[in-house]
């Protein structure tokens, strides 16, 4: 567990300032101290006075997405929510669920048994128990890449697909591509039915053939199906953008075995921008989602459901990472 000096020596300053910033002295900067609380909450310092407050207790629930690692998805999202909560003195607590786990405890009841005042809700599929309830539930609630219509006290936060995918394609489009497949994410999520509508959409805006036999719907955390892959380039795909950078990895993985290389042979987009994808070989081109700002946005949009303030889509903007997994058109 980290202590006051860890937190000083890591940000150059004397383990009184680091006191300081922790105990709300009014002595220091809030510039400063907001830096002394992200960095506390980012090495896994406990306090009473900012891990729980009595009474005020916030939760996120996590399903089919990993966390736990810097390098994992919900890592920077969790972590974003938590520095943004723990800066107004909100306890957060963090609940792996499951199907199972939603079917014995309903949402609702289980929010009010356990204390919390509402949550953020990240992986959730659309058939998990728990999706049909928040249809009616009284409690504030955020979800990530999930919209539910007509319920006051649920909110969506999320990057922008439109603007992500149209992003990726420009760039493809402006180095010579025009035959540009799309390996999607689970077809059972929701954030997987907007990148795919977002997809068709831009290729249609930017006047780029849109082939059925150039998308197909894979699965976020699993290996693609390499013959899905190797169909796209007999159909003529020159370059392949992919719903995440977990799928981006699957299908230059399948390319290489089948001696196409990335980018010379065809290029490849990911999406999401994981620790991991500056590293990788090639270094993958990307669209960038801010997975603090999302944490954060995910606490600000609760606190105002909490507040009586409805807010409802609430979408962040992305970024295209420029890396060597594309490169221009082969002339033929």
């Amino acid at each position: 567990m980290a202590t006051i000096k860890d937190i000083a020596a890591k940000l150059n300053i004397s383990p009184g300032t680091v006191s300081k910033g922790l105990n709300g002295a009014k002595d220091i900067s809030e510039t400063l101290r907001q830096q002394i609380l992200d960095t506390a909450v980012e090495m896994g310092y406990t306090k009473r006075g900012i891990e729980k407050t009595k009474n005020r207790k916030l939760c996120v629930f996590v399903e089919n997405m990993d966390f736990y690692m810097e390098d994992d998805f919900g890592y920077d999202i969790i972590l974003g929510f938590k520095q943004a909560a723990y800066k107004e003195k909100w306890g957060v607590e963090v609940v792996p669920v499951s199907h199972l786990f939603q079917e014995r405890r309903p949402y609702s009841a289980f929010m009010v048994s356990q204390g919390y005042s509402g949550a953020l809700i990240l992986g959730f599929a659309y058939d998990d128990p728990w999706m049909s309830e928040l249809q009616d539930t009284k409690i504030p609630t955020v979800l990530f890449d999930h919209y539910l219509a007509g319920n006051p006290m649920v909110g969506f936060v999320g990057t922008d697909s439109d603007e992500g995918m149209d992003l990726a394609i420009r760039h493809l489009q402006a180095m010579g591509h025009e035959k540009i497949a799309f390996v999607d994410g689970d077809a059972t999520s929701m954030i997987s039915e907007f990148r795919m509508q977002a997809y068709k959409k831009s290729m249609k805006a930017n006047g780029l053939p849109l082939l059925p036999e150039l998308s197909a719907n894979a699965y976020y955390g699993s290996d693609v199906n390499p013959e899905l892959v190797l169909n796209m380039v007999k159909a003529g795909a020159t370059a392949i953008c992919c719903g995440s950078d977990m799928i981006a990895y699957s299908v230059i993985h399948a390319l290489s075995k089948a001696g196409i290389r990335v980018p010379e042979d065809i290029s490849i987009i990911g999406y999401d921008d994981l620790p991991t994808s500056a590293s990788f070989d090639p270094p993958l081109t990307t669209v960038l989602q801010d997975r603090i700002m999302i944490g954060k946005s995910g606490y600000y949009i609760l606190y105002a459901l909490v507040q009586g303030v409805s807010l409802s889509r609430n979408l962040l903007r992305p970024a295209l990472v420029k890396r060597r997994s594309t490169g221009r058109l082969k002339e033929a």
